[in-house]
Protein backbone atom coordinates (compact mmCIF):
# COMPACT_ATOMS: atom_id res chain seq x y z
CA UNK A 1 0.00 0.00 0.00
CA UNK A 2 2.31 2.81 -0.92
CA UNK A 3 1.14 5.91 -1.64
CA UNK A 4 2.84 8.85 -3.17
CA UNK A 5 2.17 12.25 -1.92
CA UNK A 6 3.77 15.94 -1.83
CA UNK A 7 6.16 16.25 1.16
CA UNK A 8 4.51 19.58 2.15
CA UNK A 9 1.27 17.72 2.38
CA UNK A 10 2.37 15.49 5.09
CA UNK A 11 5.32 18.12 6.76
CA UNK A 12 5.48 17.80 10.00
CA UNK A 13 2.84 15.17 10.89
CA UNK A 14 3.80 12.30 13.39
CA UNK A 15 5.15 9.49 12.66
CA UNK A 16 1.56 7.17 12.97
CA UNK A 17 -0.52 10.78 12.48
CA UNK A 18 -1.47 10.30 9.27
CA UNK A 19 -5.03 9.30 8.52
CA UNK A 20 -5.86 8.04 4.82
CA UNK A 21 -9.72 7.69 3.29
CA UNK A 22 -10.09 5.54 0.54
CA UNK A 23 -13.23 6.33 -1.89
CA UNK A 24 -14.53 3.44 -0.50
CA UNK A 25 -14.96 5.21 2.76
CA UNK A 26 -12.28 2.46 4.18
CA UNK A 27 -9.55 4.15 6.82
CA UNK A 28 -5.84 3.40 7.60
CA UNK A 29 -3.23 5.22 9.80
CA UNK A 30 0.05 5.64 7.48
CA UNK A 31 3.46 5.49 8.39
CA UNK A 32 5.65 7.66 6.84
CA UNK A 33 8.55 5.67 4.41
CA UNK A 34 10.46 8.78 3.55
CA UNK A 35 10.34 12.22 2.49
CA UNK A 36 12.13 14.47 -0.13
CA UNK A 37 12.44 18.61 0.08
CA UNK A 38 14.16 18.98 -3.27
CA UNK A 39 11.17 17.74 -4.94
CA UNK A 40 8.61 18.19 -3.18
CA UNK A 41 7.40 14.41 -2.84
CA UNK A 42 6.77 12.14 -0.47
CA UNK A 43 5.90 8.33 0.19
CA UNK A 44 3.32 7.00 3.02
CA UNK A 45 2.06 2.92 3.34
CA UNK A 46 -1.05 1.48 4.71
CA UNK A 47 -1.58 -2.29 5.35
CA UNK A 48 -4.63 -3.17 3.33
CA UNK A 49 -5.47 -5.58 0.51
CA UNK A 50 -7.19 -5.09 -2.43
CA UNK A 51 -5.67 -1.67 -3.14
CA UNK A 52 -6.10 0.49 -6.56
CA UNK A 53 -3.30 1.00 -8.58
CA UNK A 54 -2.34 3.87 -10.78
CA UNK A 55 -0.81 3.00 -14.14
CA UNK A 56 2.58 5.29 -14.51
CA UNK A 57 3.27 6.77 -17.67
CA UNK A 58 6.35 8.35 -18.62
CA UNK A 59 7.59 12.13 -19.76
CA UNK A 60 7.05 10.16 -23.45
CA UNK A 61 3.03 10.37 -22.56
CA UNK A 62 3.04 14.67 -21.75
CA UNK A 63 2.57 16.44 -24.72
CA UNK A 64 1.76 20.36 -24.59
CA UNK A 65 -2.05 21.23 -25.92
CA UNK A 66 -2.59 17.75 -24.74
CA UNK A 67 -6.14 16.84 -22.42
CA UNK A 68 -5.86 16.53 -18.59
CA UNK A 69 -7.52 15.83 -15.55
CA UNK A 70 -6.42 16.63 -12.06
CA UNK A 71 -7.56 14.77 -8.73
CA UNK A 72 -7.66 15.96 -5.78
CA UNK A 73 -9.66 17.09 -2.77
CA UNK A 74 -9.69 20.98 -3.33
CA UNK A 75 -11.09 23.37 -0.69
CA UNK A 76 -12.26 20.42 1.50
CA UNK A 77 -14.61 19.09 -1.50
CA UNK A 78 -13.89 14.95 -1.52
CA UNK A 79 -12.55 13.38 -5.23
CA UNK A 80 -12.67 16.34 -7.40
CA UNK A 81 -11.66 16.05 -11.03
CA UNK A 82 -11.20 18.92 -13.15
CA UNK A 83 -10.04 18.73 -16.64
CA UNK A 84 -7.90 21.16 -18.79
CA UNK A 85 -4.27 21.07 -21.07
CA UNK A 86 -0.88 21.04 -20.91
CA UNK A 87 0.37 24.33 -21.17
CA UNK A 88 3.90 23.91 -21.02
CA UNK A 89 6.66 20.70 -19.69
CA UNK A 90 10.24 21.81 -18.33
CA UNK A 91 8.35 25.00 -15.96
CA UNK A 92 10.94 25.99 -13.76
CA UNK A 93 12.90 29.37 -11.63
CA UNK A 94 8.98 30.34 -10.41
CA UNK A 95 10.91 29.52 -6.80
CA UNK A 96 7.93 27.32 -5.74
CA UNK A 97 10.04 24.75 -4.03
CA UNK A 98 11.98 27.34 -1.68
CA UNK A 99 14.80 25.21 -0.98
CA UNK A 100 18.01 26.94 -3.07
CA UNK A 101 18.78 23.35 -4.00
CA UNK A 102 15.17 22.55 -4.98
CA UNK A 103 14.44 20.88 -8.02
CA UNK A 104 11.53 22.49 -10.45
CA UNK A 105 11.02 20.73 -13.41
CA UNK A 106 6.93 21.09 -13.75
CA UNK A 107 4.37 20.27 -15.67
CA UNK A 108 2.31 23.63 -16.36
CA UNK A 109 -1.79 23.31 -16.45
CA UNK A 110 -4.86 25.26 -16.60
CA UNK A 111 -6.88 22.21 -14.95
CA UNK A 112 -8.00 24.15 -11.85
CA UNK A 113 -5.46 22.95 -9.00
CA UNK A 114 -6.25 24.60 -5.44
CA UNK A 115 -5.52 24.27 -2.14
CA UNK A 116 -6.30 20.03 -1.50
CA UNK A 117 -5.12 19.16 -4.72
CA UNK A 118 -1.65 18.69 -3.85
CA UNK A 119 -0.18 15.23 -3.69
CA UNK A 120 -3.24 14.29 -6.32
CA UNK A 121 -2.39 13.13 -9.66
CA UNK A 122 -2.59 14.44 -13.04
CA UNK A 123 -3.79 12.12 -15.45
CA UNK A 124 -3.86 11.44 -19.42
CA UNK A 125 -7.66 11.40 -20.55
CA UNK A 126 -6.98 7.14 -20.94
CA UNK A 127 -5.99 7.04 -16.76
CA UNK A 128 -1.69 7.17 -17.16
CA UNK A 129 -0.32 9.34 -14.39
CA UNK A 130 1.91 11.86 -15.51
CA UNK A 131 2.41 13.34 -12.78
CA UNK A 132 1.87 14.50 -8.97
CA UNK A 133 0.40 18.07 -8.31
CA UNK A 134 1.71 19.93 -6.37
CA UNK A 135 1.62 23.86 -6.66
CA UNK A 136 -0.16 26.66 -8.03
CA UNK A 137 0.91 30.07 -9.67
CA UNK A 138 -1.51 32.69 -7.64
CA UNK A 139 -1.75 35.92 -6.24
CA UNK A 140 -4.49 35.00 -4.13
CA UNK A 141 -3.65 31.64 -2.92
CA UNK A 142 -6.38 29.91 -5.31
CA UNK A 143 -6.57 28.58 -8.59
CA UNK A 144 -5.77 31.78 -10.92
CA UNK A 145 -4.82 29.40 -14.08
CA UNK A 146 -1.93 28.00 -13.69
CA UNK A 147 -1.30 24.99 -12.25
CA UNK A 148 1.87 22.73 -11.85
CA UNK A 149 2.69 19.16 -11.26
CA UNK A 150 5.84 17.15 -10.83
CA UNK A 151 6.51 14.99 -13.78
CA UNK A 152 5.88 10.68 -13.41
CA UNK A 153 9.53 10.58 -14.32
CA UNK A 154 10.86 12.42 -11.31
CA UNK A 155 7.70 10.92 -9.17
CA UNK A 156 8.73 7.39 -10.04
CA UNK A 157 12.48 7.56 -9.56
CA UNK A 158 11.87 9.91 -6.00
CA UNK A 159 9.18 7.39 -4.69
CA UNK A 160 11.59 4.45 -5.68
CA UNK A 161 14.48 5.58 -3.81
CA UNK A 162 12.53 6.24 -0.59
CA UNK A 163 10.98 3.26 -0.60
CA UNK A 164 14.31 1.07 -1.09
CA UNK A 165 17.03 3.41 1.35
CA UNK A 166 14.46 6.14 2.98
CA UNK A 167 16.41 8.80 1.27
CA UNK A 168 16.75 9.79 -2.19
CA UNK A 169 20.38 9.00 -3.43
CA UNK A 170 22.03 12.30 -5.58
CA UNK A 171 25.28 13.28 -6.21
CA UNK A 172 26.65 17.20 -5.87
CA UNK A 173 29.23 18.28 -8.39
CA UNK A 174 29.47 21.85 -6.71
CA UNK A 175 28.06 23.69 -9.52
CA UNK A 176 25.39 26.14 -9.95
CA UNK A 177 23.71 26.65 -12.67
CA UNK A 178 21.96 30.01 -13.87
CA UNK A 179 20.76 32.05 -16.66
CA UNK A 180 23.11 33.74 -18.69
CA UNK A 181 21.81 37.68 -18.34
CA UNK A 182 23.59 40.89 -20.82
CA UNK A 183 26.27 41.61 -18.11
CA UNK A 184 27.79 37.80 -18.59
CA UNK A 185 27.44 37.74 -22.17
CA UNK A 186 29.22 41.07 -22.59
CA UNK A 187 31.92 40.02 -20.45
CA UNK A 188 32.48 36.53 -21.74
CA UNK A 189 31.90 37.61 -25.35
CA UNK A 190 29.16 36.83 -26.67
CA UNK A 191 27.01 37.29 -29.05
CA UNK A 192 23.34 39.01 -27.81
Amino acid sequence: GYIVTNNHVIRGAKPDGIKVTLNDKREFTAKIIGQDSLTDIAVIKIEAKDLPTAYLGTADDIKIGQWVIAVGNPLGLRSTITAGIVSAVGRGGMGLNRDPFGIENYIQTDAAINPGNSGGGLFTLDGTLIGINTAIASGTGFYAGYGFAIPVDIVRTVALDLINYGKVNRAYIGVTIRAVDETDAKGAGLPK
